[in-house]
Parts: C-alpha cells; structure tokens; sequence
C-alpha cells in the first residue's frame, strides 16, 4: 500500500501547489509553438521569475547559434542536506501546436479543471510538469531545505526535434554536472501503474520524394503512363511488412542484445489492448504479438504524412507530376539515424524504384541507463513508497528525446517520471492530467529528492 500522506511533507506540497496554481495557468496561457516561432521570449521570462522566487541562480544561455535560449538554474542543497549530491532536471518549455482548435472542449491556452483534470495544451507535455517539480522544491524548502544540490536545464526545442541540444550539453557539460539525470514526463500506465522509464528510442525522420514528369497529366494518360503518386506508395510499400517488420537490408545490423535485466522488465509489463483501444479509439488489429515488447525494443519505420496531386472540392482528373511522404524510424540502441536513411534509399535502388529519392530531415539515437544503477533502484524504491505495488521499472520509452548527448556530456543515469495517465493525451485536444496524479507526483518528486541526498 502507498504511505500515507498526512504529514508535514504533504501540507506544504498541498500549500506549494495552491500557490503555484497561478503560475501554472499563466505559463499555460502562453502560445510556446517553438514550430511557429511563438510565445518564446514571455515563456522564458516566466520561467526566470518562477526559479527566482524559489531563491535559485538562473542565467539564459544564448550561446548557441540558431538555437531558442535555454534556461538553467541552481539551488543548493539545505543546512541539513548533501551538498556532494547533485540532481539535474530537464525539461522543455515548447508545446504542440494546438490544432484542430474545433476539437477542443475548451480553449487550449486557458487552464480549465473539469471533471478532476487539468486540461491544457502543454499540461502534460510538458510545462505543468516543470509546476510539479518546482512545488516539491518549494514544499522542501518549507519542510527543512533542500536535500541535495539540484540543478534545471530547460530547452524550448523539443517538440522540434532538439537541433541545438547536442552542440548546447558539449559546450555546457561542467555547468550540467550532476549525479544523476530526472528526465522531462512520466507517469501511469493504462493498468494504472507508476512508471520508472529509463532511456528512449531513438529516431530517424526523412522525406522520399517522387516525380514522374515536368507538369500534371489529364488523367486519360493513365492508360499508358505511370504517375508520381503510384510510384511513391508502391515504393514506400516496399519497405514494411504486413506485421510492420522493416525490410530494409542491413536495417537490424548492430542492434545491442537485451541485457537479461531488461528483459526481465521487460516481461513483467502489462498491456491492456482494451484501455489502449478506448484510449485511443483504434480501428484496426494490432500489428504486434507482444505490444508491450515491441515498444519498448522494436524498430519501427512509418509514414507520417503523404501528398501529391488533387485533393480539394470538385473534380480534377490529373496524373500528379510529383509526390511526397515524409517517414520516420523509431530506433533502438545500436541503430544510427542517418545510417537507417541511406539504407532506405539502398534499399528502394534495389527494389526497382531508384527514381525516388531519400532526404534525411534529422534524428537522435536511442538510449538506455543501466537498470541495475544504484539511482535508479533508489527512483523504484521511493515509487513503492508513494505508489505501492503498482510500479514499473520500463528500460525505454517508446517515444524519443534527445538524452543520448546528456548522458554523453554528464555520464550520468536518467530516468523520466512525472504526472501523466494514460488517457493524458499529449499531442492531441483536451490534452489534460488528473489533479490527483499531479499532486502525488509532486509527492514523489520530493521524496525522491530525499532518499537521493541520503543515499
């Protein structure tokens, strides 16, 4: 059974939330769209304000050319804490866009609570997570000071791609030296079990581009001659198999072994495919035997989008000159991102379809931390005693992020927590968190930050 939270810890995150439930709407009401350029400088100057409150060292880094400003801060460990511990915190201040903006319940960029959730582009992923860590480290504050030196790195990129996050941790790593990494998000599976995540995937994301003549074709022509958009989905078809597997040589070369560790993590996940489903609202079979496993270490390749020809209202009987999809791969580690590219394209050479031709766009390769690390038992250990028995150790998400340069630049193990739930909807509308989850994260967090200074 989870411990009990009526003592003096949980009365100030109690109080520490109440208090920053305004700085959470107001970080929330801000349009951070780092895909349109939005919102980023009034973002950075709220986060600079929340760490000042707190007593912390914040300077805004805009040494990397391109790149949005990146956000760090320090706090040091209490009169009473280790001070030859140090914790780093990552998070981002971006958001998804918010469109369909007709399929939202109530405006994106206004935090609305209903029905016991907090609803809001960015609640999730990934903002009202920064709330929650910024509440335990003032209900610390408040209980006795802090048990450990901590440090925050925010970056305002990552819901495109994190370009600038490899030059910015090489440039950076003495300032971002710490013990061990808190990764950005976290949270309940759909069996209702708190997640310890300890890597990503990585991700290889390109465009394959056909073209089949130098203008569109009255559509008449099809009789004898072929067209762009034909051309590409039967290429592209030519890359995945009816289960999703990649057929694509040498695609699997070098993939890194599960260590039995993993593997063990690994068969002791549920999947619940009926919550998933609701979830998601799905209409088609699964394509993988084992779902839970293949998230965590199957490659994928996929087709995010697709375009070429007419479309719009009315008729318009062509033969498209030229097509485009762009793809992504979700990688394990071992699996380089710009390498997977140019064996897409060797392998459509093969197929017969030279014509088409492979841009890589950009990735990040996979990581995982040693789940037999001493912080990371410490981060299972302190679950159990806020969540109980319905906690999971998880070697990787099935997503991406970039904590390969982090772990490269700090040498340090990561793992991602937080206060989302399985229907929290990152990335879609009504994206939302339970207010209960939220305050018990911010539980965890604290007692995290306990057991880790005493360690």
């Amino acid at each position: 059974m989870p411990e009990k939270t009526t003592d003096t810890l949980q009365t100030a995150i109690d109080q520490a939330l109440q208090v920053n439930q305004p700085r959470l709407a107001k970080y929330l009401s801000i349009e951070t769209v780092a895909a349109k350029h939005l919102g980023i400088e009034e973002t950075v100057s709220v986060i600079e304000q929340a760490f000042q409150d707190l007593g912390a060292v914040v300077t805004v880094w805009r040494d990397i050319p391109g790149s949005n400003p990146f956000v760090f801060a320090t706090l040091p460990a209490g009169p009473n804490g280790n001070a030859e511990k140090t914790l780093l915190f990552y998070n981002h201040y971006d958001v998804q866009p918010a469109e369909p903006l007709d399929e939202w319940d109530s405006d994106p960029f206004t935090l609305t609570e209903k029905n016991g959730r907090y609803v809001a582009r960015g609640v999730s992923d990934d903002k009202g997570e920064l709330i929650v860590r910024l509440s335990a480290v003032k209900a610390l504050q408040a209980a006795g000071g802090l048990p450990c030196n901590l440090k925050f790195i925010l970056e305002g990129e990552e819901e495109v791609g994190s370009p600038h996050i490899a030059p910015m941790t090489k440039q950076h790593a003495a300032d971002l030296a710490a013990d061990a990494i808190v990764w950005e998000t976290g949270g309940k599976d759909a069996d209702e079990n708190f997640q310890i995540t300890c890597g990503v995937k990585g991700t290889a994301s390109f465009n394959v581009t056909a073209k089949s003549a130098e203008s569109d074709l009255h559509s008449s022509l099809a009789a004898f001659v072929d067209n762009a958009v034909w051309r590409l989905v039967q290429g592209l078809a030519t890359l995945r198999g009816p289960k999703g597997e990649v057929l694509v040589d040498g695609f699997y070369e070098g993939v890194s072994p599960l260590t039995p560790t993993e593997q063990a993590a690994i068969d002791q996940l549920p999947f619940n495919e009926a919550a998933i489903r609701q979830n998601f609202e799905l209409k088609l079979p699964l394509i993988a035997d084992k779902p839970a496993e293949a998230l965590i270490n199957r490659s994928t390749i996929t087709i995010n989008g697709i375009s070429g020809g007419y479309e719009g209202d009315g008729l318009k009987t062509v033969l498209p000159k030229q097509a485009r999809a762009q793809l992504d791969c979700r990688l394990v580690p071992g699996q380089d991102p710009k390498h997977i590219s140019e064996l897409v394209q060797a392998q459509l050479d093969k197929n017969g379809f030279s014509d088409l031709h492979v841009s890589y766009n950009q990735g990040e390769p996979a990581f995982r931390s040693d789940l037999t690390d001493e912080f990371v038992q410490t981060a299972v250990a302190t679950a159990h005693e806020v969540y109980g028995d319905a906690v999971k150790l998880v070697p990787n998400a099935g997503g991406s992020g970039p904590e390969a340069p982090f772990a490269e630049a700090v040498g340090a193990p990561i793992v991602s927590i937080g206060s989302t739930w399985a229907g929290s909807g990152a990335h879609a509308p009504n994206e939302n968190v339970r207010v209960k989850d939220f305050t018990q994260a911010a539980r965890y967090t604290a007692r995290l930050l306990q057991a880790f200074g005493q360690a």
